[in-house]
């Protein structure tokens, strides 16, 4: 999504100086390889996009669902490369079966100071995908498309913090923060959103709140 101004994207711009920088894989496709799993409302051939179930005994977000991605390691040539990397220690992806179709505009997350580059892919040639650092992963997961444009699947969250913002029901897990909201500008974007109505909120279940920092 070349050409979008950072301001459309989000309110928390990266500081001209400092912050970690961090990538993650907007992974778009088919449905994963057949030793994948996939959500009970999956089709075949329908588009899907990958996340992640954060371990539940992280200190800090567990449990929450997440694009692959981690910080930039010394050996990485750029983000993009992070991304790739990111996702293959974290689901066993190919990143030779990934198409990157762009970067999008750096964002920044000041609880952990992360820099965060989304980097945009499509699966060209699905691999099959797993937890490979259960200490980090508890789960990986297929979404479809279809499920998270479902106005039914769709909210507003509310944080004890005063945070509000867009959240998807993914049946019995729960798509929301940092990972919502730039999943919904994404599917804005690329106008392939529906209208949903905004209005409709719910708190965050406790399960999410354990051992938050922020």
């Amino acid at each position: 999504m070349p050409g979008i101004e950072p301001e459309r994207f989000s309110r928390l711009l990266p500081p001209e100086e400092g912050g970690r920088e961090s990538a993650v894989l907007i992974l778009f496709g088919p449905a994963a390889a057949p030793s994948q799993p996939l959500t009970p409302d999956s089709q075949v051939g329908e588009e899907h996009v990958v996340l992640v179930e954060r371990s539940h005994d992280m200190r800090s977000h567990p449990a929450q669902i997440a694009f692959p991605g981690g910080a930039r390691d010394l050996d990485d040539p750029d983000l993009v490369a992070t991304a790739l990397r990111e996702a293959q220690e974290e689901t066993g992806l190919d990143p030779s079966g990934v198409e990157v179709l762009s970067e999008m505009p750096s964002l920044f997350l000041p609880p952990s100071r992360f820099v965060v580059t989304p980097v945009l892919g499509w699966w060209q040639h699905p691999s099959p995908l797993s937890v490979r650092d259960p200490a980090e992963v508890h789960d990986v997961i297929s979404v479809p498309v279809s499920h998270l444009l479902d106005p039914e699947h769709r909210f507003t969250v509310t944080h004890p913090s005063g945070f509000v913002g867009p959240a998807f029901d993914l049946d019995d897990l729960l798509l929301w923060g940092f990972t919502a909201g730039l999943l919904s500008r994404v599917l804005e974007f690329g106008g392939l959103d529906r209208a949903w109505d905004a209005s409709i909120e719910r708190p965050i279940p406790d399960r999410y709140l354990q051992g938050e920092r922020s």
